[in-house]
């Protein structure tokens, strides 16, 4: 008995993922080519695309362990989570969980770190140019009104933790950059994403510039965020910080 539309579907995505399904086989209609070598020709260029894709989004990732394992690496990720969605560009949110629980992270265990940097600016960049936050729209704002009011970290925009110097990773990881040991235990990194006109980049924030941008992106009010950046770092000083976000556009327009 032929399969159902919606069998047919189900069992081909089983198959894709190396589990053979005779009864799939059975189903498809072979030429010179046996049908299992023709599916298994299609299993081959999905993973081989899917790869590419992860490669493109995961540059650093790859630089640091090499195409070869690079290869292993996603092709056991593929194998476990198929895209949900037709944007490529949009698959591999999960790749940072994942490179996070391998075996790889015990010898390198930045590199879930630098998954998610890859992945953050990967989002960044994909995000759709909108208006931004500057000085001028403060100071429209009453005085008296400002400390209780919330802004928006700008589209695309990501804060990343990490107990290691992944801006230095990242650095040094880049096409062309030259050769440099990284100290893993020079410190931890506090980096924002943010989106540049024909690119994305990061910057690296003090303690109490992170407090403060991950109270903002929690909802809270400027004076609570202030108050959570100087908790931080005694040193903080709202109207530097702020100037210096609202200079790299770091916050969405007031709506």
């Amino acid at each position: 008995m032929p399969l159902a539309l919606r069998d047919l579907q189900a069992a081909f995505a089983a198959h894709i993922m190396s589990n053979d399904r005779a009864d799939l086989i059975a189903a498809v209609v072979g030429d010179s080519i046996p049908a299992a070598s023709r599916l298994n020709v299609y299993r081959h260029h999905v993973f081989h695309s899917l790869a590419g894709a992860l490669a493109a989004t995961f540059p650093t990732v790859q630089a640091l362990v090499g195409e070869e394992f690079f290869r292993k690496l996603t092709h056991a990720f593929v194998a476990d989570a198929l895209p949900s969605q037709p944007v490529l560009a949009e698959y591999g949110a999960n790749f940072p969980a994942f490179v996070e629980g391998h075996t790889v992270a015990r010898d390198l265990p930045y590199l879930a770190d630098i998954a998610r940097l890859d992945w953050t600016l990967n989002v960044a960049f994909h995000s759709p140019a909108e208006g931004h936050l500057d000085a001028a729209d403060l100071a429209t704002i009453p005085a008296e009104q400002l400390p209780s009011k919330t802004v928006a970290l700008a589209a695309g925009a990501g804060l990343i933790r990490s107990l290691y110097p992944i801006d230095r990773i990242w650095t040094v990881s880049q096409p062309g950059a030259p050769t440099e040991t990284v100290d893993l235990a020079a410190r931890a990194a506090r980096l924002l994403v943010l989106r540049r006109p024909d690119d994305a980049s990061f910057i690296v924030l003090s303690e109490g510039e992170a407090a403060f941008v991950t109270a903002l992106d929690a909802g809270r009010s400027l004076e609570r965020a202030a108050e959570a950046g100087f908790a931080a770092d005694a040193a903080f000083d709202l109207s530097t910080v702020l100037a210096r976000l609202l200079a790299l556009r770091a916050f969405a327009a007031l709506q």
